[in-house]
């Protein structure tokens, strides 16, 4: 039996695509929303897609999830990998519809993207390039290429050290955070083919 990658399952809209990508890559997945799978899971993934204060609400409304989450991360060392507003929740604070407290495991908040260019359009949506900053260059999991986007919020990350890449719309936007065993893209692994897929799967082979 292979080690068992738990799904959250707190409402967000991008669930079964994200676990269909996740059994692609060779997981076995237990889509949850019980705090005691997840303290038992091996990795876990929490998937994200719409307004951070509609995603907060939903994982907070789950009794227990948070703290089970944080235990296995934290103190049991579990990968964790959050996608797109599952990223954006790694944050310490959302100013999407008011102010939203975040997990806070990555220190920073989430902001409009608010370019300068009126060429540029908001949401940031479809393909764009994945760049690693230097000190990311080792990244175990995060690879240079070419990734699907779907946002109009963007995570302003306080310490440059946890911002693992970017992609530019406009200007410089956070396309991964990474901090220890936990990491988080912007990107929807899911909707970008290969180049998602083999993300997911170097995800899954990774031990930090």
């Amino acid at each position: 039996m292979g080690e068992v990658v738990a799904l959250v399952d707190y409402g967000a809209g991008n669930l079964h695509s994200v676990h269909n990508a996740l059994r692609a890559a060779g997981a076995e997945v237990t889509v949850t929303a019980d705090p005691y799978v997840v303290r038992a899971a091996d990795r876990i993934v929490l998937p994200g897609v719409g307004s951070f204060r509609a995603c907060a609400e939903g994982l907070n409304a789950i009794p227990g999830m948070i703290d089970a989450m944080t235990e296995r991360v934290h103190v049991g060392g579990a990968p964790f990998l959050g996608i797109c507003v599952g990223m954006q929740l790694l944050a310490t604070r959302g100013l999407e519809h008011g102010e939203t407290p975040g997990l806070g495991w990555v220190p920073g908040e989430v902001r409009l993207i608010e370019p300068s260019d009126p060429a540029i359009k908001v949401p940031h949506m479809g393909w764009n390039d994945v760049a690693l900053l230097p000190h990311a260059r080792g990244s175990a999991v995060i690879d240079e290429g070419e990734a699907y986007f779907l946002h109009s919020y963007h995570f302003a990350a306080t310490e440059p050290h946890h911002i693992a890449a970017m992609t530019d719309h406009g200007e410089g936007l956070v396309a991964a955070v990474a901090r220890d065993n936990i990491l988080g893209v912007q990107f929807h692994p899911e909707k970008s083919q290969a180049y998602g897929l083999a993300t997911l799967r170097r995800f899954l082979e990774w031990f930090p």
